[in-house]
């Protein structure tokens, strides 16, 4: 495969996914559940729940299917939306004492914000990726193939991409159907408040 001179930050970005979008905010979730913070517990399973579609991309890009650039990028825009958009589940979270589990939450909360930002600036101009007939053929786009194979191959090394894919998209059907439900119904009847 040719080398692409942006190959070390697409196998950064991973990395750094990995740790924001998996490992800390399942230390977090642990840690409120143990400590029984239910602010901090609420908003977690809500990221849980928009975050998945970063999970879904994943399958979507081991099938080599192009809408995973979108999808890729729509789960970077949703997660700090879900992060912030909650008015009850700030002020419980503002108004808590000071404590290691409310300081390293927040310090998450920002950080993952600004990895979102930076991620959404970075890969939107591979969002043409999604529209090329031969975008696994083209290198710039295949870099991001990459990591997902390799999760593939370590995870579902007898499946067949084409099978891989085809669960990515009964889930991102799955996504949308619930995301528009909470957009067009829940959200007007509840507004920005994650209690009702």
């Amino acid at each position: 495969m040719p080398q692409v001179w942006f190959r070390p930050y697409v196998w950064m970005d991973y990395r750094l996914a990995l740790l924001f979008t998996l490992i800390i905010p399942l230390i977090l979730l642990i840690w409120a559940f143990v400590q029984k913070v239910d602010g901090i517990q609420r908003l977690l399973i809500i990221y849980w729940r928009v975050a998945s579609l970063l999970a879904i991309t994943v399958y979507l890009m081991m099938g080599g299917l192009g809408i995973s650039f979108i999808s890729g990028l729509m789960a970077r825009i949703l997660i700090p939306i879900s992060l912030w958009f909650w008015v009850d589940i700030n002020d419980e979270i503002d108004y808590q004492p000071k404590s290691p589990l409310k300081l390293i939450f927040t310090s998450w909360r920002w950080a993952m914000t600004i990895y979102c930002i930076l991620g959404i600036v970075g890969f939107a101009p591979f969002l043409g990726c999604a529209f090329s007939e031969n975008a696994l053929k083209n290198p710039g786009c295949s870099v991001w193939l990459e990591g997902p194979l390799m999760f593939k191959d370590y995870f579902h090394h007898n499946s067949k991409p084409a099978f891989l894919g085809f669960l990515g998209m009964i889930g991102l059907v799955i996504y949308v159907v619930y995301l528009s439900y909470f957009v067009f119904v829940k959200l007007g009847k509840q507004g920005r408040s994650a209690t009702q």
